[in-house]
């Protein structure tokens, strides 16, 4: 019979190195290398936001991949660049908006990963 592997608490993390290899053709930008996290493309319609929220298993790198992004973290409102990013610390308030066009966000969860980790501090959508 094998074990489960035991859980290892850390404390916090320092901010992901985005490393940049530069190639003949151009270059990429590395965010995560052989260590677990979680990716998504979250894309939010034009005007709208997501609730104020925060998380206790996990820190996100999000990085604005459209004009008009909106990030709010820890009461710090942020008119992102095409590019920029921002690193969210487990337990930082974070709300992801919208200042009109329709925008998408690259995210980068380090951590344990469960949709049940958010706590709802305010939501448009009648979800707190």
């Amino acid at each position: 019979m094998s074990e489960a592997p035991a859980t290892v608490e850390t404390g916090p993390r320092d901010e992901p190195p985005v490393e940049v290899d530069r190639r003949p053709w151009g270059s990429f930008e590395r965010f995560t290398h052989n260590e677990a996290s979680t990716v998504k493309v979250i894309h939010v319609a034009p005007g709208q936001r997501l609730s104020l929220q925060r998380h206790r298993h996990r820190d996100e790198l999000w990085v604005a991949l459209d004009p008009g992004a909106v990030f709010e973290v820890d009461g710090r409102r942020l008119l992102p660049e095409v590019g920029e990013r921002v690193f969210i610390r487990a337990g930082q308030t974070h709300r992801l908006g919208s200042s009109g066009p329709a925008v998408r966000v690259l995210e980068i969860a380090f951590g344990h990963f469960d949709e049940d980790d958010i706590e709802r501090l305010e939501d448009a959508y009648g979800r707190t």
